[in-house]
This record gives C-alpha cells, sequence and structure tokens, in this order.
C-alpha cells in the first residue's frame, strides 16, 4: 500500500509521521520550507503531562533538557498573592503535573531530527502542494516547483498550518472569532524573584502593566513575558514594549535588574474550527483544523492530541483495513474535544476581561477568577484538562460485566507500574502507540510472582486465550493496582491511552465485543465520495478533481508506492517500501495558490 502523505513539517506533522512509523506505516511529509527552523525564542509552547510523554515517546527523549518543568504557578492581583500553587513531586504526593515549557523552534528540530532517522518516514523540502485528488484506492497530490511532482499515498493529512492549502482545496470552511487576544511579548534573560515558577499578574500596579502580564520561565534562565493588549488600536512600538520591559521587572524587583534581551513580539490569537476534518482518504489536524490560544489554552497541545488520535486510526487501516466508523471517530472525538475547549474559553472571557456575559453558564464560575485563569495554563478543567470521549462512536455498549473505576470509559488512563510479557516492569504509558489495544489485569501480589512463569499463574491463562481470540492485536499487561478498581478487574485501553471499558473479571465475551466496537466494527468498503458526513449532510467538500479509477491516467504502469513523477514524464522513487500500487492521476487540479488569507468569520 502506498504511504500516507503528510503536508505540513510542523510540530504536528513530523509528530504524526513519527507516530505512524512507530505503528508500521510508510510517510512522505511535504514540506513546504527548506527543512530548516529559525530560532525563535519568544515563541515557545507549554506541553502537558499527556503530550510531553507522547513526544518523549516520539523519540524525544532529550526533551527536558530543552524544557524547564515549573515548580509552582503563582496568581498575583495588584500587590497581593492570591494563589501559590506547587507542581510536581512536593514531599512524596503527587500534586498537579509540571508542564514542559520549551521554545517551539527546539521541539521542532528535536522531532525532525527523530524523523530523519527513521526508515519509514521521507521529509521532502520546498514541496507547496496545489493539487489533491482523490479516488477508491488513493490520494494523489501534485507539489509545484522547483521539484513540481506528483505523489501518490493511501491517505493524505493536512498539518499545514492556519492558512492550509489542503483544507483549501477541499474546500472546507474555517469559522470562528477574529482578534480574540493581543499579547506583546518578550523573551529575555534575568534574575526574577520566582526561579522555577510561573506568574500570572493581573492589574499590576505600574502605570505600563496593563490588564494582565505572565512570567513563564525558559532553561537557561530565560523567561517569557506576556503582556495583554487592548483588543484593537494599540500600537506596541519597540521604544514602547522595552518601557514595559523596565517598568515590570522594576515593579516585581524594587529596581530594574541586568536583563539580556533575546526576542520580542506581538501576537493576535484567533478561535476558528474547521467544519470538517475528514473528506474522504483526506484529514486535517492542528491549526489547518482548529485554532485556539486564549486565557493560556495551548494550540499545540491539541494538534498532537490530532496526531496521537489519528495515527492509530490510519495505522489500522493500513495494516488491516478500517471500517468508516472508525476513520470518522477521528473528527467526531477530536473535533468535539476541541468545540468543547473553544466553548470554555469562549464563555469564559466575557467575565475574566471584565464584560458582561454569560456568568451563569461559564464552567467552574463558582471558583473564582485566578483559579479560572489558571485552568488554561496549569492543564486543568473545561480550559486544560486532558479530553475524555465519553460520547466515542467507539464506544462499546455498556453491559453487565463492566465496571466503574477512576477512571470513566473514554478518558485518559492512569499512568501506572504495569508487568509487560518479557517480564520487565513499564510504565503504562510506555506501552501506548503501538498499534494495538492493551489488557491490564489487575492483579495485587504479583510483585513477587515468578516472571518466568506469570502468564501461566491464577486466572491469566483463561485471559491469555480471551486476548488471543480478539479481532485485532492486543497486548496483556498485569498491574499490582489500578485507582478504583478490584482485584481481578481487566482494563481494555485504546493505543492513544483512552480507557475503553473496565470489566469485573475476566469475560471473553464482553471483552471481544468491547475490542471489536474500539476498532469501529468490521473493515467496511472502500471510500463512496458520494457518502454522507458524520453531521448528516452531504459530504460535498471532497477533492476537487476526484476522478472515476477507471478514466483516463497520465500512465497506467504499476508504481511503487509514494513514486513521483515530473509532469515531463521522468519517474524517481518517492516513497518507502516496494509493493505495487495505482499511477498518478492526471484528471483536473485545482490550484491551492492565490490568496492566503484567513477564512471568513462566519
Amino acid at each position: 500500500m502506498d504511504p500516507v502523505i503528510v503536508v505540513g513539517a510542523g510540530p504536528v506533522g513530523l509528530a504524526l509521521s513519527l507516530a505512524l512509523a512507530d505503528q508500521g506505516v510508510p510517510s512522505v511529509v511535504l514540506d513546504e520550507g527548506p527543512g530548516k527552523d529559525e530560532p525563535r525564542p519568544a515563541r515557545t509552547v507549554v506541553l502537558r503531562e499527556d503530550t510531553a510523554d507522547l513526544v518523549r515517546r516520539l523519540g524525544c527523549a532529550s526533551l527536558c533538557e530543552k524544557g524547564l518543568r515549573w515548580t509552582g504557578w503563582r496568581s498575583v492581583r495588584r500587590k497581593q498573592l492570591v494563589r501559590a500553587v506547587p507542581l510536581g513531586d512536593e514531599d512524596g504526593a503527587v500534586p498537579l503535573p509540571s508542564p514542559v515549557h520549551l521554545p517551539q523552534h527546539a521541539l521542532t528540530w528535536e522531532l525532525r531530527a527523530a524523523a530523519e532517522a527513521r526508515e519509514l518516514v521521507r521529509l521532502v523540502p520546498f514541496s507547496r502542494l496545489d493539487t489533491l485528488e482523490q479516488d477508491p484506492h488513493g490520494v494523489t497530490a501534485h507539489t509545484r516547483e522547483p521539484g513540481a511532482t506528483w505523489w501518490r499515498g493511501s491517505y493524505l493529512v493536512g498539518c499545514d498550518g492556519a492558512r492550509s492549502t489542503v483544507r483549501k482545496l477541499l474546500d472546507i470552511r474555517f469559522p470562528g472569532r477574529t482578534a480574540v487576544e493581543r499579547h506583546a511579548v518578550a523573551a529575555l534573560r534575568a534574575e526574577l524573584p520566582w526561579p522555577g515558577e510561573a506568574v500570572l499578574h493581573r492589574s499590576p500596579p505600574w502605570r505600563t502593566g496593563g490588564a494582565e502580564v505572565t512570567a513563564r520561565p525558559l532553561p537557561d534562565g530565560v523567561w517569557r513575558l506576556d503582556w495583554l493588549l487592548p483588543p484593537r488600536g494599540e500600537l506596541v512600538t519597540p521604544d514602547a514594549l522595552i518601557t514595559r520591559i523596565r517598568d515590570t521587572l522594576a515593579g516585581w524587583c524594587g529596581e530594574t535588574p541586568p536583563y539580556e534581551l533575546l526576542d520580542t513580539g506581538v501576537y493576535t490569537l484567533h478561535h476558528r474550527l474547521a467544519r470538517r476534518w475528514r473528506s474522504g482518504r483526506a484529514f486535517l489536524a492542528g491549526d489547518a483544523a482548529h485554532l485556539l490560544g486564549a486565557l493560556g489554552t495551548q494550540g499545540l497541545d491539541e494538534g498532537l492530541r490530532d496526531a496521537e488520535n489519528l495515527a492509530w486510526k490510519l495505522a489500522q487501516a493500513w495494516h488491516q483495513g478500517a471500517s468508516e466508523l472508525l476513520l470518522d471517530s477521528y473528527q467526531a472525538e477530536r473535533r468535539a474535544a476541541v468545540a468543547s475547549r473553544l466553548r470554555a474559553a469562549d464563555q469564559s472571557l466575557p467575565i475574566l476581561r471584565g464584560g458582561a456575559g454569560l456568568r451563569t453558564l461559564v464552567p467552574g464560575s463558582a471558583r473564582g477568577h485566578d483559579t479560572l485563569l489558571a485552568d488554561g495554563h496549569l492543564g486543568c478543567g473545561p480550559l486544560g484538562a486532558p479530553p475524555s470521549y465519553a460520547h466515542s462512536p467507539l464506544s462499546p455498549q455498556r453491559a453487565g460485566a463492566h465496571t466503574p473505576v477512576s477512571t470513566p470509559p473514554g478518558a485518559p488512563v492512569t499512568d501506572v507500574r504495569v508487568t509487560a510479557p518479557d517480564g520487565a516492569s513499564v510504565r503504562l504509558r510506555d506501552r501506548l502507540g503501538r498499534g494495538h489495544l492493551l489488557v491490564v489485569l489487575v492483579a495485587p501480589g504479583t510483585g513477587v510472582w515468578d516472571r518466568r512463569h506469570w502468564l501461566t499463574a491464577g486466572v491469566m491463562p483463561r485471559l491469555v486465550e480471551a486476548v488471543d481470540a480478539l479481532p485485532v492485536k492486543a497486548e496483556l499487561l498485569v498491574s499490582e493496582s489500578y485507582p478504583g478498581a478490584t482485584a481481578h478487574t481487566v482494563l481494555l485501553v485504546r493505543p492513544d491511552g483512552h480507557l475503553v471499558a473496565a470489566f469485573n473479571g475476566v469475560r471473553p465475551a464482553e471483552l471481544l465485543a468491547a475490542a471489536d466496537a474500539a476498532r469501529g466494527g468490521a473493515p467496511g468498503t472502500a471510500y463512496d465520495a458520494g457518502a454522507t458526513n458524520d453531521d448528516g449532510g452531504n459530504d460535498d467538500g471532497g477533492a476537487h478533481g476526484h476522478r472515476d479509477p477507471a478514466g483516463d491516467r497520465a500512465d497506467d504502469r504499476p508504481r511503487s508506492r509514494g513514486e513521483v513523477r515530473a509532469p515531463g514524464g521522468s519517474r524517481r522513487s518517492g516513497g518507502t517500501g516496494r509493493s505495487k500500487g495505482a499511477g498518478p492521476s492526471r484528471g483536473q487540479g485545482r490550484s491551492g495558490g492565490g490568496s492566503d488569507r484567513t477564512a471568513d468569520v462566519d
């Protein structure tokens, strides 16, 4: 089968290609640029616990060296400390986990280095997409000069940012709100009174402080400072920004300390959500599908979750075939999760920014403004907590054998220690992202088992037989305990770490039914361009240039997967693997050139 075509080589596109490679799926990453990212210290990302673990599993083990884990969070109003939250381990307890804060270019470099080391990932610079075509067996894409080339893939994923060419070629609308927030940003090296702690200061008592300023630490004594600007009007000149920096540092330190200014910028944040995230064999992910960022919400976090969610579903489709339900579930799960995040931010903004509004409807408004403001930054509540897919179309029907644990069905599992089939003791999250389900038996006392014989002890033989009978590949693990679970509870976990169901004992029939639901049922028929989308409407946003596979072809000779062809007729290998695939279509395409403006607001 042809490789997956990933359009865009930012963090989301690179993460998707690596996640596919970990599950045995080749990909071609089309990068519009030269394959290098210039350092921008003021452009940073905050990774929550789940996305930091994902990046680490993808081959970026040195991530913590490039980033800094905050030790605490401070909320200050005028001159008064309102709230102090410890992060990370504290006297043996585990409060809120520490997010990882690092420059975005450092993350991209790490992911790119990992991708360059994978045989199943091919990075292609200077490849700007201008045509996208689909047929029942795959996707054909064309990239512009200097290396005008036709590419053939099994699926295509647009990870090409807010001005996505893929989204435009698929004719998918991108409604939302423009200029939700504006921030002046500076990255500087200085000594502040709270080493390692992030600070949110509302209504600071100096003239240029504005409504809100945050200080978030980075490695090597660097800080990122953000000033909330009025939504319209105020032009931030270099002199005005220097004045803000000096006044802010003096307000915190008593006088302006020595500092080294590394980078500055002014960022405007938009909230947008693509109408559809799937059109046939083409998908959207990351900023191509959604924009968010107000109140500390993290768009890149959501983009990485898109990649993790989609990767295992495409891997299932690539290796064994997939039902339409499984492929549609990507949009059903991820779009709903991001829509919920955007809804929470839009409802909170009128209250937190001082306007009138939906005070009675704001999730968590009774907890106070400072707590609500911290949620987006710390990964809590509706603004920041990892998503749960409780209403996923992949959820099994409730059965009498199901039992409650502390993790609701659809939510991310707790990262307990487990015993792997080879007898090794590992973290549960370390077994994610391998393209198969996980079956976890909770069995107190297993720590003293003879690991040479643990598969033949107690209820294990029956469970091994039940796992072997599942319709998809699954790995059997054992844990001493799991929050809220009793002895002999069996957990079924998706490849992306979300709980499918928990059972009170070894229940082969119910386990099989849940596993079948998690894969979306048996693989279905090939893509039908006339099929309806999950919203019940006609999927009229398919790729332009779609042709019947029996129609005219530029060349009907069989091709290797991902082979590329210049319009003049010369051929060169563009993918990985040797299996045969269809030749590229020379049907009518639609250019992705022209205006790069953001889609109009509804």
